[in-house]
């Protein structure tokens, strides 16, 4: 392995300890943030490690065709404390002002869902059913209006077409008899409620 290659390698581990302390200060934040229970956290454990292996060994494999020095493990460690001497404080500071911007934007997308989109659904559905009881109310009152005028006209007519009933004297089965003394007495109950 030449001397540049060696540079060249222990440049890019020097990127990859930046990297893992870049990754280990979003993981820390966004951990602290979420409040996750115990178990994510060992989840999210396993999944920085994963990835902070799968980075060191890509970086490797692209300096030096995967061969492990041991100034690879100094690469590592200067990056990483070169990271959490100058970039530490403001990456949490970024990462904390993105996570506030995106749950002010949620709140705010929140806000503008119910302002235009529940609100004026409720709005019209109550604009509909008071729309609605209006056209009940007034279709009964309707109903009761025309009723009322109606029932001299069928005393009227019960009266005029009594005289022809008797002559014509026919037998009239029990079913029709029962049908019209029912609807005799819905008529007689009705009308009398007015």
């Amino acid at each position: 392995m030449t001397l540049h290659i060696q540079f060249v390698t222990l440049g890019m581990m020097c990127a990859g300890g930046l990297s893992l302390g870049g990754l280990f200060d979003v993981y820390r934040v966004l951990a602290g943030q979420l409040r996750a229970p115990g178990w994510v956290k060992s989840i999210l454990d396993l999944v920085y490690w994963f990835t902070g292996t799968l980075l060191v060994f890509a970086l490797l494999y692209e300096s030096n065709w995967g061969e492990v020095r041991p100034f690879i493990f100094l690469g590592l460690g200067i990056g990483i404390i070169f990271y959490f001497l100058l970039f530490s404080r403001p990456t949490i500071w970024v990462i904390r002002f993105i996570i506030r911007v995106v749950i002010q934007t949620a709140r705010l997308l929140k806000r503008l869902v119910i302002l235009l989109v529940i609100r004026p659904i409720v709005g019209l559905y109550r604009v509909f059913m008071i729309i609605l009881g209006f056209l009940l109310a007034t279709a009964m009152f309707l109903y009761r209006i025309v009723l009322q005028l109606c029932h001299p006209v069928w005393k009227l007519l019960l009266w005029l077409l009594r005289p022809l009933v008797k002559r014509l004297r026919f037998p009239v089965p029990g079913w029709m008899k029962k049908t019209g003394q029912s609807v005799a007495n819905f008529v007689r109950r009705f009308f009398g409620s007015f």
